[in-house]
């Protein structure tokens, strides 16, 4: 099983990208693939509850539907906490099956041979 971190550095301001993450994060955690979403800068506000719910580009799916399907697939999501700290989210903000980290946290996967992919 390989470790597939997505980096969604969009959030509702772009639509298209910040599905894009989740629709390959989805492909992975369903290819029974270890599958992170990384939240960063503004794909950081993905996380919190209520904030994808009404977030939908023209051809896709709506991302709340995708975000729930990857978590319900085994998928995980990772708010940066760099990137959520001035934003003033709390992991009590997020939604189920998300979690803030520490650039550590994402370093040592990366290190151990985690591919990524940047949307």
């Amino acid at each position: 099983m390989a470790t597939i971190i997505v980096n969604a550095t969009h959030g509702p301001e772009d639509p298209e990208r910040a599905t894009l993450a989740f629709i390959v994060g989805n492909v992975a955690a369903t290819a029974d693939q270890d599958a992170i979403v990384l939240l960063t800068i503004e794909g950081a506000w993905l996380g919190v509850r209520g904030r994808a719910d009404d977030v939908e580009h023209p051809g896709m799916p709506a991302l709340r539907d995708v975000m729930a399907q990857f978590v319900g697939a085994g998928g995980r999501i990772w708010a940066c906490g760099a990137c959520t700290k001035p934003r003033a989210i709390t992991q009590a903000d997020l939604v189920d099956g998300a979690t803030i980290v520490t650039a550590a946290q994402v370093v040592e996967l990366l290190a151990s041979g985690a591919a990524s992919l940047t949307f």
